[in-house]
């Protein structure tokens, strides 16, 4: 059987108190030069189906006669480095390139 121990009462003037009313939290709107989760999308996918196409062009006759797993072991290998660190990155800097020139009001 389990014992519950009760304590006293508290006597603080903050327990007493009627408690604030609740605020909805909303989520705090996305940094303006964040990319939707969309065109994240679009961009590894341009990315990782570029990337994939251009290595098996280059490294599939050296690696046709291994087992497919290392074989795709050694193409992933390659691929998401690029992806990851140079694709991806250079896409969004172009991307931030050009949104940068549309908003940048032009003098003549």
């Amino acid at each position: 059987m389990t014992t519950v121990a009760h304590r006293p009462a508290e006597t603080s003037t903050a327990a007493s108190a009627p408690a604030a009313p609740a605020q909805a939290s909303t989520p705090a709107p996305a940094p303006a030069g964040l990319p939707s989760i969309h065109t994240r999308f679009l961009f590894t996918w341009l990315s990782v189906f570029s990337a994939l196409t251009v290595v098996q062009l280059l490294a599939g006759p050296y690696v046709v006669h291994l087992p497919l797993l290392l074989r795709n072991l050694t193409v992933t290998g390659l691929v998401v480095p690029i992806v990851v660190y140079g694709l991806v990155p250079a896409l969004l800097k172009v991307r931030a390139a050009v949104l940068g020139r549309r908003t940048t009001p032009r003098h003549r």
